[in-house]
C-alpha cells in the first residue's frame, strides 16, 4: 500500500453516498430514517470523519450541513457527501444498523465521486476506486445480480467520474427521481473572493446573495454556512428536493460543487439552471453528472433529457451506462 501524503491543499472532491430502504415486513416506522435519534446519527458521521455543524427541516426530510459538506435524512433514503480526506465508508455499517433497528433494509445503493485533486492524499481504500468498491460490494453485492461499478472520463482521462449501483429486483426503487451534480474548478478569482471573510467580517448570508447563490433556486429555503478563513457550504429544501453547494476558493485548487435532487423535469430547465450556477463561479473546468432511475433516456426527461451547451464553453467528452435497477448515469466534461 502506498503511503499516504501531507495534502498541500484541501481536497474539495466529494465522495457520495446515496442509500434506499424499504421495509419489508411493514413493521417500520411511519418517519423511516428520520426517526434514528441524533446521537446515532453523530456517531455515524464521526466514524466518516465529519460533524453537523448547521441544520434544517422541512415535513419531508431533514437537511444537515457537515464539516466537511452534506447529509440528507429521508424517510426512506439518505445521502452523504464528504469531502476532503474524509472516510465515508466508514459509516455504512453503522448506517445499516440503525436502519435495520427500525425494520428497514437497504434495496439500492449509489456511490459517486470525481478524481481527486490530491490523490495521494487520500487515506485507503480512497485513493484506489478498485479498493472502495470491494467494501461496497460487501454491503451491496447481494443486492439484486450484484453491483456495477465504471469510471466515465472525458477525452484527456483528467476528469473521471467513479460510479457504483446495486439494487434489488424486487424493492419498490424512486423511479422519477433526477440528480444533477456540477462540478468546477479553477474558479474565477473574483468571484471565488466571495467566499472569504473579509477584516469586517463576510456572513454566509452575505456570500449566498453577493455570489448569486440566492437565485439559483429561488423559492427553495437556504441553510448556509461560512468557515474560517475561507469556505463555505449550504443546503436549500423545497418540498421533496434538495440542492447543496460546497466551496473550497483557494487559488491553485479552487473547486465548487453544486448538486440538486428532486425536481422533476417539468418544474425546472436544465440548461438554464446550468448558466445560472456557472454565472455564479465562472469555472474553467467543470463536469456534469445526470443520473435517474430510468426516464432519462424518454420523452418525459425533457430538457433532462438533452445534451447542455453552456455558451463559452465546449464539451469535451460525453458518456453514457446502464446501471442496476434500471437506473441511467450520463456525464459530460466541458473546458472554457
Amino acid at each position: 500500500m502506498e503511503p499516504v501524503v501531507a495534502s498541500p491543499g484541501f481536497e474539495g472532491f466529494e465522495k457520495r453516498l446515496e442509500v434506499e430502504f424499504w421495509d419489508p415486513l411493514g413493521f417500520a416506522n411511519p418517519s423511516g430514517l428520520r426517526a434514528i435519534p441524533r446521537n446515532e446519527i453523530d456517531t455515524m458521521l464521526s466514524a466518516a470523519e465529519c460533524t453537523i455543524v448547521s441544520a434544517l427541516s422541512n415535513s419531508q426530510f431533514d437537511s444537515y450541513v457537515l464539516s466537511e459538506s452534506s447529509l440528507f435524512v429521508y424517510p426512506s433514503k439518505i445521502v452523504i457527501k464528504t469531502c476532503g480526506t474524509t472516510q465515508l465508508l466508514k459509516a455504512i455499517p453503522l448506517l445499516l444498523k440503525s436502519a435495520s433497528f427500525i425494520s428497514l433494509e437497504a434495496c439500492r445503493c449509489k456511490y459517486s465521486r470525481g478524481t481527486f485533486i490530491f490523490p495521494s492524499a487520500q487515506p485507503s481504500p480512497y485513493g484506489n476506486f478498485n479498493e472502495e468498491v470491494v467494501i461496497l460490494e460487501k454491503y451491496f453485492g447481494h443486492l439484486g445480480n450484484g453491483g456495477k461499478a465504471c469510471v466515465m472520463s472525458d477525452a484527456s482521462k483528467m476528469h473521471n467520474w467513479h460510479v457504483y449501483v446495486a439494487a434489488s429486483e424486487v424493492a419498490p426503487l424512486s423511479s422519477e427521481t433526477y440528480t444533477m451534480e456540477m462540478c468546477m474548478t479553477q474558479l474565477d478569482r473574483s468571484s471565488a473572493a466571495l467566499f472569504y471573510k473579509s477584516p469586517f467580517y463576510r456572513s454566509a448570508a452575505d456570500m449566498t446573495l453577493l455570489s448569486g447563490i440566492r437565485n439559483l433556486l429561488p423559492h427553495s429555503e437556504i441553510c448556509d454556512f461560512a468557515f474560517d478563513p475561507c469556505g463555505y457550504s449550504m443546503n436549500s429544501v423545497e418540498g421533496n428536493a434538495h440542492s447543496t453547494i460546497h466551496i473550497t476558493p483557494e487559488d491553485g485548487f479552487s473547486y465548487a460543487s453544486f448538486e440538486t435532487m428532486g425536481y422533476s423535469p417539468s418544474m425546472l430547465d436544465l440548461g438554464s439552471l446550468v448558466d445560472r450556477v456557472l454565472g455564479c463561479f465562472k469555472p474553467a473546468v467543470f463536469s456534469i453528472s445526470l443520473s435517474t432511475a430510468g426516464l432519462c433516456h424518454s420523452q418525459d426527461a425533457g430538457s433532462w433529457g438533452v445534451p447542455v451547451c453552456p455558451r463559452g464553453y465546449v464539451c469535451s467528452g460525453t458518456t453514457r451506462h446502464e446501471m442496476p435497477g434500471g437506473s441511467f448515469v450520463v456525464y459530460h466534461t466541458y473546458t472554457r
